[in-house]
């Protein structure tokens, strides 16, 4: 951190979103760049989600802080455009399976290079040891926002009175 940045004083919340906006900059442009202009806004986090076999639409539909709706739309654009596959579940048909065209994998790697880039520039301006602990915030955030979740899950949303 340089010293006098306007960042000094954010708080971390702030500081989340402006460190997430670093990687979606790069990404944007690296898909732009690579023929991938039609990617959805979002599109880059479910590709990521159907590579690592976690593409249930209720897991997305909370990280993305978005309706299952909203979550079924993109999933719909993405299969239009080419980058998903969907097919019945022949375990259970009343579920969806996703996979990854042979388009949606090359835009896949596109995306994982271009974050890559961004986390090696990081290492470059932090020492290992603080690349190490802002991953054990980001996972220890990660893991309290999982346990509220769970809570409310359980107890149902607080009254507003």
């Amino acid at each position: 951190m340089t010293e006098g940045s306007r960042y000094e004083r954010m708080g971390i919340p702030g500081l989340l979103r402006g460190a997430r906006q670093a990687y979606g900059a790069v990404v944007r442009q690296a898909f732009a760049d690579a023929g991938f202009e039609d990617i959805p806004r979002n599109g880059a986090f479910v590709l990521a989600r159907v590579y690592d076999g976690s593409p249930e639409p209720s897991a997305l539909s909370r990280a993305l802080g978005i309706s299952k709706q909203a979550v079924s739309q993109l999933i719909d654009t993405m299969v239009m455009r080419g980058y998903l596959e969907r097919t019945p579940d022949p375990e259970d048909r009343r579920r969806m399976l996703l996979t990854l065209t042979p388009r949606g994998e090359d835009a896949g790697t596109v995306s994982w290079q271009a974050a890559t880039a961004v986390d090696d520039e990081l290492t470059r301006r932090l020492t290992p040891d603080g690349v190490a602990a802002l991953r054990a915030g980001l996972i220890a955030l990660c893991e309290m926002a999982e346990e509220s979740e769970e809570a409310v899950s359980r107890t149902g949303p607080a009254n507003s009175e």
